[in-house]
């Protein structure tokens, strides 16, 4: 079931005298009156462009109902889009081109035995402790849920207050994300390391998709030239060399991290033409855009596999700084 809320939860645009949407149920006026409280119109405002934004395929990374880099980046990519003046601000022709996808911003989902039960463990923080381990999973539910939901587990829990996140059948709301239009076909992959962006192409060369990224540091940028896709995995292995990391620890040796969400390279590896390069997920989806990278192209778990499914073998990789 989905819930339409009302505007003080989650207004239509940043400014004043926006529309409201009525309540259509009792359940749906008891969520709204539980959550109104938690945090101004504007920061809800924010909350809804995000999810569009999502849902567009113009992604501003992990959504917390905050106005931040990623937000701007992804904004100025959905105008460029829609040839609006770009601004990289949710000004009111932004809006109006973000409306036409009528989805409400929250959805319902009702926790289940498997979700409660995990098993959620620990992430070590050396690469010798997580060799040790058969699997790299959630470290806890709110953390599955954030990744599913494509959110921070902060909102999560501001979104459900009283919510205990221990009992199946216990419903929650969640941001409405799991059921956006499918990604076309792309042709090329186009990374922009001084926008901090991976912006997908048809074969027109028109932008279909973008999402923030991690593309490198001083000591390891970005290497700038054309590429091509070589194959992908899904859930891989990943084999550490502390040769290849300028930034090792002293003793450390080489390790196989077994799969999972919280391998160093998250839940899928898209393999380029350039040695030991690549572009793949992350276990910590908040540093997307914001911290630096080991000269990889990182993107969160659910951003890199909307690029997985949207390429195939070939595909032609633009790297610039």
């Amino acid at each position: 079931m989905t819930f339409l809320i009302p505007a003080l939860l989650l207004a239509a645009s940043v400014h004043a005298g926006a529309a409201t949407v009525p309540a259509t149920n009792n359940a749906n006026a008891a969520a709204t009156a539980a959550s109104a409280t938690i945090a101004p119109p504007v920061v809800n405002s924010v909350l809804r462009a995000q999810v569009l934004l999502d849902r567009a395929h113009f992604s501003s990374g992990e959504i917390d109902g905050t106005v931040g880099s990623n937000l701007r980046r992804a904004v100025t990519g959905f105008q460029k889009l829609h040839q609006l003046p770009v601004s990289g601000k949710l000004d009111d022709a932004t809006w109006t081109a973000l409306k036409t996808d009528p989805a409400p911003t929250l959805d319902s989902y009702t926790l289940t035995a498997d979700d409660i039960a995990g098993p959620y463990v620990p992430v070590p923080a050396t690469m010798a402790d997580k060799a040790r381990l058969p699997r790299l999973g959630y470290a806890s539910l709110l953390e599955a849920l954030g990744e599913k939901f494509h959110c921070s587990p902060a909102l999560l829990r501001k979104l459900n207050p009283g919510k205990t996140f221990k009992r199946a059948g216990e419903q929650l709301l969640v941001p409405n994300v799991v059921n956006a239009p499918p990604l076309p076909k792309a042709a090329t992959i186009l990374v922009d390391a001084t926008e901090g962006t991976l912006t997908l192409l048809d074969a027109g060369g028109m932008p279909i998709a973008q999402f923030p990224a991690s593309t490198g540091s001083k000591h390891d940028p970005l290497p700038e030239g054309r590429w091509t896709v070589l194959g992908v995995a899904v859930n891989p292995d990943y084999r550490y060399n502390p040769k290849l990391f300028w930034d090792a620890k002293p003793g450390e040796t080489k390790a196989r991290i077994a799969p999972g969400p919280n391998n160093p390279v998250g839940v899928a590896w898209i393999d380029l033409s350039k040695d030991h390069y690549g572009i793949h997920g992350t276990p910590e989806p908040a540093n997307i855009g914001k911290t630096q990278s080991h000269g990889c192209i990182r993107l969160t778990n659910w951003d890199v596999m909307k690029v997985v499914k949207a390429i195939t073998r070939g595909a032609t990789v633009l790297l610039q700084a």
